[in-house]
């Protein structure tokens, strides 16, 4: 069996170390213009040219649980297409999500502008049970977030393409329900897959649907959002702010009016990274499944676009 690695961005040497590990009767090396044929790719951010000479794929793995950029390009029709389906990344958008919506509910950062003026601030609670998180997207992370969120008693609405039953989760489905899920939610929270259907699906006419002073948080990817729609409902009053994670030009452009807002809080794509020794496990047992002839989890419907 021959593999080939194609992460133009990462370091090689740490991923073809543990994947011959995983995998010491294979072939495995980085792939190079003019290389043989492989039967399996394990692949970040590829070029075109990779899959125009490597046609014969049986299993491309994606190293993330996003293939938006993925399948933007021309596969091989008879490939097999696997996304990271948690890989250690569930718990890490858990925590974040969590921090960010908690923050937020508590005014930490309020508090935090208090103390360093010099005043020490009072503040009445706010009503937990009046604080509802939609989650949008309930995927493996999304429900991973959906969960978390009961521990700290939050009300958790979740919305996705597809019925889902989450217990404790109020589920909403489908466009049919769409704007009912955004009416009854406080803190929304995307973990939606892009594809042509949820581009630009936080916008002026969904957010204005949030309870009054909603709360954004993106931890998808960027085109889910409109930069200026977010702003104008923020510098308007109807929303609160927001929390980023994602962009639509990353790194964000030094000009990009994100950096100076007062509310909206950023961090650099950094909500959930991808953990070499638990993406190499479990990329290593997928593509020994799929030689067995076995089932995966995490194949990619390259018409859904997830």
């Amino acid at each position: 069996m021959n593999i080939t690695f194609c992460c133009p961005s990462l370091p090689a040497g740490p991923w073809l170390a543990g994947l011959k590990a995983a995998l010491p009767d294979a072939e495995i090396s980085v792939w190079q213009p003019g290389a043989l044929p492989a039967d399996h790719a394990v692949v970040w951010a590829p070029p075109q040219a990779f899959f125009d000479e490597q046609a014969q794929l049986k299993g491309i793995f994606n190293m993330g649980a996003g293939v938006d950029a993925l399948l933007e390009l021309r596969l091989p029709p008879q490939a097999t297409v696997v996304r990271l389906d948690d890989a250690g990344m569930a718990v890490q958008m858990a925590e974040y999500v969590c921090h960010a919506v908690i923050r937020h509910f508590r005014e930490f950062e309020g508090y935090a502008a208090d103390m360093e003026a010099g005043l020490w601030s009072d503040r009445k609670p706010r009503r937990r049970a009046d604080f509802s998180v939609g989650v949008m997207g309930l995927g493996v992370l999304g429900e991973r977030v959906a969960r978390a969120l009961q521990t700290f008693e939050f009300p958790v609405n979740g919305w996705s393409r597809s019925a889902k039953a989450i217990d404790g989760v109020n589920g909403f489905v489908g466009a049919a329900q769409f704007n009912d899920f955004l009416a009854n939610t406080q803190v929304l929270v995307n973990l939606l897959p892009l594809t042509p259907e949820t581009q630009n699906i936080m916008n002026h006419a969904t957010l204005s649907q949030l309870k009054p002073d909603g709360y954004v948080i993106n931890v998808a990817r960027g085109a889910h959002l409109v930069d200026d729609d977010l702003i104008a409902l923020i510098d308007s009053g109807r929303l609160a702010g927001a929390t980023l994670d994602v962009f639509r030009v990353e790194p964000l452009p030094a000009d990009h009016p994100f950096w100076t807002h007062p509310k909206i809080t950023m961090t650099p794509h950094a909500s959930a990274r991808t953990l070499r020794d638990e993406s190499i496990a479990q990329i290593a047992g997928k593509i020994m499944a799929l030689e067995r002839g076995d089932g995966v989890a995490g194949v990619v419907d390259t018409g859904r676009g997830y």
